[in-house]
């Protein structure tokens, strides 16, 4: 079973950045897309952004031109670049394989906390 290991969250005071690495398991990873979702307390998970093994990629309107996803395949890694960082993304940030739904078992995640 492919395990997924979130990491780089942390504190962040309101326009700063935090860059998230995911990294799998297992021998395939870059035939797969990938994918970043985040959990705010009392809120349902959301996709935040998702990236195909092309590159090809998608984010949530309210990440657009803030967030940037990228893959390293060699390294078996998918990163979310954060920038311009508001409070509402505060969240646990978890990956997980797939375009538009999840497809393996969850991480632990990463905390991201925007607060001043």
């Amino acid at each position: 079973q492919v395990q997924l290991v979130e990491s780089g969250g942390g504190l962040v005071q309101p326009g700063g950045s935090l860059r998230l690495s995911c990294t799998a398991s297992g021998s395939i990873f870059s035939i797969y897309s990938m994918s970043w979702y985040r959990q705010a307390p009392g809120k349902q998970r959301e996709l935040v952004a998702a990236i195909t093994s092309e590159g090809r990629t998608k984010f949530v309107d309210s990440v657009k031109g803030r967030f940037t996803i990228s893959r390293d395949n060699a390294k078996k890694t998918v990163f979310l670049q954060m920038n311009s960082l508001k409070p509402e993304d505060t969240a646990v940030y978890y990956c997980n394989r797939g375009w538009s739904t999840p497809i393996l078992d969850w991480g632990q995640g990463t905390q991201v906390t925007v607060s001043s």
